[in-house]
């Protein structure tokens, strides 16, 4: 009976080599790639131009960290009550990874993608985000991208990125578009509000050619790093304990409070 087979371009080893995308791991990988350079071309399985690098690691370094986020309290409060379970602290933060942290990546690249579609603006790209905008204010759906709780006035890491596209000619269909979007959409929905830096993130990657699924992924791979780093300083400087008593000294005990049920059993919210 023929045992199966399960091709892969990825790694593989023997008893005297590992090879990794075709490559000798040790002779020609480690100490010539760079991390970015590597993780662009496991899902890529191609090699990425010296531009492409630089902007898919602009990308992971704008993703790496933003501060006290949800992702990074629950990992310092993971690993307060877990200290032998590095790997379940760094998971519990990116479990948080979704629509209002790091998933806002993957959603705007996704959206850019659908409303391109195989089309080419008649005019210019802002009249076709404009085609774009209304029909999102018609349908009452948020603009993935659009908009930041703390950076009201404007994302830092967004013109930045533009930048680094437009210096190594990377800028493609979706991050025009995006771009338009940011001119246009005041006119349209009545308010200003900037493009944020996961957004832009979106949009660089999937002009670089990157799987849409994958998107978030990306997104992940760079939060890692940063959630490292705030593990390595909440060892030096733990505010975890002091999170957690923070809630546990303030709470208050009130009175139980049921949903109230409709007269079928429904709930009713």
């Amino acid at each position: 009976m023929d045992r199966p087979v399960y091709p892969t371009a990825l790694g593989a080893s023997s008893r005297h080599e590992i090879t990794l995308l075709g490559q000798s791991l040790a002779n020609d990988v480690m100490g010539n790639v760079g991390f970015g350079e590597l993780a662009f071309w496991l899902a890529t399985q191609r090699r990425p131009s010296a531009g492409e690098t630089r902007v898919f690691e602009a990308v992971l370094a704008a993703l790496a960290d933003h501060g006290f986020t949800p992702t990074a309290i629950v990992t310092r409060l993971t690993y307060l009550s877990a200290p032998d379970s590095v790997q379940g602290a760094l998971a519990a933060g990116l479990l948080g990874g979704g629509s209002r942290f790091l998933g806002v990546t993957e959603d705007c690249g996704r959206f850019l993608h659908e409303a391109l579609a195989g089309k080419q603006p008649e005019a210019s790209w802002d009249d076709f985000a404009r085609e774009v905008v209304a029909a999102q204010r018609a349908a009452k759906r948020f603009i993935p991208g659009l908009g930041h709780h703390v950076h009201k006035d404007g994302d830092p890491r967004t013109p930045r990125l533009f930048q680094i596209a437009e210096e190594e000619g990377l800028v493609g269909e979706h991050l025009s578009l995006f771009a338009a979007i940011g001119r246009v959409h005041p006119e349209i929905l009545g308010k200003t509000l900037p493009l944020n830096g996961a957004g832009v993130c979106g949009a660089a990657l999937a002009d670089l050619g990157l799987p849409l699924e994958l998107l978030r992924g990306f997104a992940l791979l760079a939060r890692t790093a940063g959630l490292i780093g705030q593990l390595a300083e909440e060892l030096r400087h733990p505010v975890a304990n002091d999170i957690f008593l923070s809630v546990d000294l303030n709470n208050k005990s009130v009175a139980p409070q049921p949903e109230q049920t409709q007269s079928n059993g429904g709930l009713h919210g």
